[in-house]
């Protein structure tokens, strides 16, 4: 569980998280919901300790981020919105260079690379070198190093970016696993669709605060439209919704 309180992160004179506070259960999938610039990356790159909050807490399974980042990263597994990845390397040496500095080795490391190449369809890339994979390969395999370690709370932002569509049913099809084993997933996306169909609960953002969150169904109630496109930009502000 991740919990988030009164967090704040400012560049210059722009608050780019102003206030956000929420709770992401284990066992359930929450999304982050917002237009470009709304806050959603930064807020994620705090969670995960790469950005440390100008105020506010976060706690990861109770673990205080800002003041024990190493412990908190011990509890998460992370999806980022660069990849990183070692152009050099294969798929297979990312993720178990991964799983060994979580502490997995021999045949435990070698089964979950398995089980993680065969989930993602990575078999026909999983041992060439990352230099000239599409973005979709660089993807999956950012998603299994993320994942190799099996994480209580997962975070990933827009995890189905550039994917292809049975590589974005591959990584659906994880979320819903991770979930139904009683993970906390966490993630940010701009697919109505995805966000609709995956997540328990979305937390829209704008300008740096929550403008709503529920459940798909109570944003629809609450904005009075049936499609959750709609509902959207009327929370946001974003422009008039013509139909509905």
């Amino acid at each position: 569980m991740i919990r988030v309180e009164n967090l704040h992160k400012r560049f210059g004179n722009v608050n780019a998280v102003d206030g956000v506070s929420f709770t992401a259960a284990d066992g359930s999938v929450t999304g982050l919901l917002g237009p470009n610039g709304a806050g959603k990356t930064t807020t994620l790159r705090m969670l995960y300790t790469l950005m440390r909050p100008d105020d506010g807490r976060i706690l990861v399974d109770e673990v205080d981020a800002v003041a024990d980042p190493e412990g908190a990263r011990r509890q998460l597994g992370v999806l980022p919105d660069q990849s990183g990845l070692y152009p050099r390397l294969t798929a297979r040496e990312h993720i178990h260079y991964f799983g060994e500095l979580q502490g997995i080795t021999g045949r435990d490391l070698a089964d979950r690379t398995n089980d993680l190449v065969k989930m993602l369809d990575m078999t026909d890339i999983v041992d060439r070198r990352v230099a000239g994979y599409s973005h979709g390969e660089r993807t999956k395999t950012a998603l299994a190093r993320a994942i190799v370690h099996n994480p209580r709370n997962v975070l990933l932002d827009e995890p189905t970016n550039g994917l292809d569509v049975m590589s974005t049913r591959a990584v659906r099809d994880i979320i819903r696993r991770l979930k139904a084993e009683g993970h906390m997933v966490l993630f940010s996306s701009h697919v109505m669709q995805e966000v609709s169909a995956l997540c328990d609960t979305i937390i829209v953002i704008a300008r740096g605060r929550i403008v709503a969150s529920g459940s798909p169904d109570d944003l629809r109630a609450q904005t009075g439209h049936q499609n959750l496109e709609d509902a959207f930009v009327t929370l946001t502000g974003l422009g008039e919704v013509t139909s509905s």
